[in-house]
């Protein structure tokens, strides 16, 4: 497990592999909600993620790929794609500070 604090995240990525759409809405959003805060968001398939990712969000399904692929880096796996709480922690690292860990 890995651990970063919010004022040191510059890259989020949002890793799927089922092509569903829910993906690329979350990444949507999360563009919105970080815009301020200097974050890059990026939309991946979890078996091509970025080597600078600070911080990958992927379905709870996936975490065990998304690992393989960055294993230095906080995974925060995700029940739902909108509205999950742990999104939320996410941006509020961001946003306030705060460790984040994964």
């Amino acid at each position: 497990m890995s651990t970063i604090n919010g004022t040191e995240i510059k890259k989020v990525v949002v890793a799927c592999d089922a092509g569903m759409g829910s993906s690329v809405m979350l990444a949507s959003q999360l563009r919105r909600q970080l815009a301020k805060n200097a974050v890059t968001v990026e939309h991946t398939p979890v078996n091509s993620i970025p080597a600078d990712a600070d911080v990958i969000i992927c379905h709870q399904g996936l975490a065990a790929r998304a690992r393989v692929s960055a294993p230095d880096t906080v995974i925060v796996p995700i029940q739902v794609f909108i509205g999950d709480p742990a999104v939320t922690r996410v941006v509020n690292a961001v946003q306030r500070g705060g460790e984040l860990s994964g």
